[in-house]
């Protein structure tokens, strides 16, 4: 039988999973209590054994997307150049499937808007997030080391680049022109990387996400 703090972890999880997901479809609107709540399975009153306010679930629920995600897209089995692995990550991310399925899309990207108008408090949690997502770009698998300021400055630009490219292909109607914006933002992250003899990243370790990665045909 399970214990009760097992249940309160498991009731917690529910939670954040919707929450997680409602945010990435509907923005920091998603977050309002009573539809999470609904979509978790879960009581109202069953909310404030966990969070305060509906501010405190926006921010866990952004966190535990990025959580699920950010292994899934930047952890791969392999040894790579620098400008290799860019390639590689941006052909995964800047993708139709990508753009069309927003309940488990980059929370980076389906909240930038959002994060630029709200409380300085989820702007917070918006930037840590970033910053991590930009180390694990930089040094798969994280050892420890500190980033190289160069290739710092090439993840943010190739971070821009994907976020922007996911974000102008879905505010479009057209699917066609939507496939073209992402195919040039493809292009430019080829030319930001062009295959040289940079070495490569630190070796990474197995991806316990890869048969998940491997029924998404790579994708995001």
């Amino acid at each position: 039988m399970a214990s009760r703090s097992d249940l309160k972890e498991a009731s917690l999880r529910r939670i954040l999973t919707a929450g997680a997901s409602r945010l990435r479809v509907e923005g920091l609107d998603g977050a309002a209590i009573a539809p999470v709540m609904n979509e978790a399975g879960l009581t109202h009153g069953a909310f404030y054994a966990h969070f305060n306010n509906k501010d405190e679930l926006a921010a866990a629920a952004f966190r535990f997307a990025l959580l699920d995600n950010r292994p899934r897209w930047t952890g791969q089995a392999t040894k790579e150049s620098w400008p290799s692995r860019l390639v590689r990550l941006g052909k995964r991310y800047l993708t139709m499937a990508h753009r069309d399925d927003l309940a488990d899309s980059c929370a980076l990207a389906a909240l930038a808007s959002d994060a630029a108008r709200s409380a300085p408090g989820f702007k917070i949690v918006y930037e840590e997030e970033l910053r991590k997502s930009l180390r694990a770009i930089c040094i798969p698998h994280d050892d420890g080391n500190l980033i190289d300021p160069e290739r710092l400055d090439d993840a943010i630009a190739f971070m821009a680049v994907c976020v922007g490219g996911i974000s102008l292909a879905r505010a479009v109607d057209d699917p066609v022109f939507a496939q073209h914006i992402l195919e040039v933002c493809r292009q430019a992250v080829e030319r930001m990387a062009p295959p040289d003899s940079a070495s490569p990243t630190h070796a990474e370790g197995p991806d316990h996400a890869r048969t998940r990665d491997n029924a998404r045909n790579d994708e995001y």
